[in-house]
């Protein structure tokens, strides 16, 4: 029986790629608020009720890896990352927020 082989991030499809960040609240939980300009890791956690650490940090190597944030890291003591959302990225924390109003509409 042939194993199936994990799908890396730059061969899965556009698609795959809007499912699993659609389907994972904590995808869109961390779009939105890069959105509104939190930016740092810790404030996300603070801002982002019920996320890890851990899932948080997951969530960004995935979302920089598809090309929908921009990750900075400055050189400094102690150290600071502050992320930011992409052309791709902004685009489709629009198509959330305009699904959000969707659904507070109906």
């Amino acid at each position: 029986m042939q194993q199936a082989k994990k799908i890396s991030a730059k061969t899965r499809s556009s698609y795959q790629k809007l499912e699993d960040v659609i389907g994972c609240k904590w995808s869109v939980s961390v779009l939105t608020n890069v959105g509104k300009g939190i930016n740092r890791p810790g404030e996300l956690e603070r801002a982002i009720e019920g996320i890890s650490t851990k899932v948080l940090s997951e969530r960004f190597r995935k979302l920089v890896d598809y090309g929908l944030l921009d990750k900075k890291t400055f050189n400094e003591l102690p150290p600071r990352t502050e992320y930011s959302l992409t052309v791709k990225g902004k685009k489709l924390v629009e198509i959330i927020l305009q699904i959000q109003q969707l659904d507070e509409q109906i």
